[in-house]
């Protein structure tokens, strides 16, 4: 196993925690709006989710760019 094929792997890895990540965040809005908060304090904690958001659709962005370089230098 070459340097590029754990590039690839780690690059895989990375973009699955991502998805993950993606996946909590729904989870985490669904269980907000069964809630029955009140409209201040959901768009409160929407806003929290929406950071959360793109802090997992930047780790699978990274995620898919390490795979991408991987596959392009091997």
């Amino acid at each position: 196993m070459g340097l590029f094929d754990i590039i690839i792997w780690a690059g895989a890895a990375v973009t699955l925690a991502g998805v993950a990540g993606l996946g909590a965040c729904i989870v985490y809005v669904l269980r907000l709006r069964r809630a029955g908060l009140d409209e201040v304090s959901l768009r409160a904690r929407l806003q929290r989710g929406v950071v959360w958001n793109m802090v997992a659709l930047f780790v699978s962005v990274i995620g898919l760019m390490l795979v991408v370089v991987g596959v392009s230098l091997k």
